[in-house]
C-alpha cells in the first residue's frame, strides 16, 4: 500500500494561519484569478490534483481538517473512502456519505487496518496527521506546492521528527502564478 501527500504551502513552510484560515491561498475563497494567463485557460488550476485523486481509494484526515472541509458547507469527497482520525468524535456529520468513518488509532494501527481492508492508496491529509504518519516511516511520497507568500506564523507543514527524513526529488513544475510544485519520494 501507497501514501501520499497532497498539499500547498506558503514560502515559510505554513500550511494555515494560526486560526486554520487559508485566506493566503489564492482561489481558497472560491475565486480564482485567471487575468494573468495570457490566453485565460484554467490549465494550472487544480495544478494535478484531479489526476491526484483519480489514484486514491482512502483519503486519511485528523479532526482540525475534517472540520475545516465541513465548514464549506458542502462535502468534496463524495465517492470517497474517509478515515477521520479522532479521539473525541463519536459521529460524523449529517452532510457527509456513510462512505466517511471515525477511527482512532496510532498511524501503523490505522496503516494495517487500512492495508487489511484492501487499500492502494492513502492520501493522508492534515498538518498533524502528516507529521504523525511521516514520523511513523509510512509517507512513501509528498507532492508540495509552494505559493510564494509569506504569512509569518501558522501551522507548520512539518515538525518534530525522531529521525531525519531523506527525500528524493522526482519531479519539479512552476506554474505562471508562481507556484512551484515539488513531488518527493520519501527514502527509507
Amino acid at each position: 500500500m501507497k501514501a501520499s501527500v497532497y498539499i500547498a504551502v506558503t514560502l515559510d513552510g505554513y500550511i494555515a494561519r494560526e486560526n486554520g484560515s487559508l485566506d493566503w491561498l489564492p482561489g481558497a475563497e472560491g475565486e480564482i484569478d485567471i487575468s494573468s494567463e495570457p490566453d485565460n485557460t484554467l490549465d494550472y488550476e487544480d495544478f494535478g490534483y484531479n489526476k491526484f485523486m483519480e489514484n486514491i481509494d482512502v483519503l486519511v484526515m485528523g479532526r482540525n481538517t475534517y472540520e475545516f472541509v465541513l465548514s464549506s458547507g458542502q462535502w468534496p469527497y463524495e465517492n470517497k473512502k474517509v478515515i477521520v482520525l479522532s479521539r473525541t468524535l463519536d459521529r460524523v456529520s449529517s452532510i457527509v456519505p456513510d462512505t466517511v468513518k471515525i477511527r482512532s488509532g496510532s498511524p501503523n494501527e490505522i496503516y494495517l487496518e487500512l492495508k487489511s481492508e484492501g487499500a492502494k492508496h492513502l492520501y493522508v491529509d492534515g498538518g498533524k496527521t502528516i507529521q504523525r504518519f511521516l514520523d511513523s516511516g509510512l509517507i512513501d511520497e509528498l507532492v508540495i506546492t509552494t505559493v510564494p507568500v509569506l504569512i509569518g506564523k501558522g501551522i507548520p507543514l512539518f515538525g518534530v521528527l525522531n529521525e531525519d527524513k531523506k527525500l528524493k526529488l522526482l519531479e519539479s513544475k512552476h506554474y505562471s502564478n508562481g507556484f512551484v510544485q515539488n513531488k518527493y519520494l520519501v527514502l527509507d
